[in-house]
């Protein structure tokens, strides 16, 4: 098993694996081109987006500066805007469905630690000087027609429902179903919204 299936199948990973450096590598590249082209030049920065992600559906519009750290693990559905100096850490799968927003600021997590130092860092045998750290990764999912508030934070493993809005500044650390306005650290639901898909 490579390091990059251990990695998208949850097990824990060595993210200093040449895979997974080559894949970071020529993100920065494209990451690079992207955060400095001039807003007016729509076909290249749709096709250094093609480059970048998974799959990105039609009429995205993606501000800059943006950052993550593989994109091929990002798929973005159709007419979803994302505000800029949105970090998408994707070392798992991040699928944001169509007719999204997603504030600035926003920041998407896939990749977590264990929460004792103990098992979080270790020695690596054949560099006794270094040390590193054992990381696990996990799926996030955002629906259709979802509103994700700036400053938010999405946690590893969560799924938003569609129609649902997250309220700004909001640390996503569990579930949200569809259909809801919910808001707060931790972020929870306050009520129904009207659950109608647009015209």
């Amino acid at each position: 098993m490579t390091e990059k299936q251990k990695m998208l199948a949850g097990l824990a990973y060595d993210s200093r694996d040449t895979e997974l450096l080559d894949l970071y590598h020529n993100a920065r590249s494209l990451l690079r081109r992207l955060n400095h082209i001039d807003s007016r030049d729509t076909s290249q920065r749709q096709h250094l987006l093609e480059q970048l992600l998974g799959s990105v559906g039609e009429h995205v519009w993606l501000e800059t500066p943006f950052f993550c750290d593989y994109g091929e693990l990002i798929f973005i559905g159709h007419n979803t805007f994302i505000h800029g100096n949105c970090t998408f850490i994707d070392n798992h799968t991040i699928t944001i469905g169509n007719n999204s927003l997603i504030g600035p600021s926003v920041q998407i997590y896939t990749a977590s630690h264990p929460l004792q130092a103990s098992e979080r860092v270790y020695t690596d045998p054949s560099h006794p000087n270094k040390t590193r750290y054992k990381t696990y990764s996990s799926p996030v999912k955002i629906g259709h027609n979802t509103w994700i508030g700036g400053n938010s934070i999405i946690l590893p493993g969560v799924t938003i429902g569609d129609n649902t809005t997250i309220g700004a500044g909001s640390v996503v650390a569990s579930d949200i179903p569809s259909g809801v306005l919910a808001v707060g650290n931790p972020c929870r639901v306050v009520g129904p919204l009207e659950n109608r898909e647009p015209s």
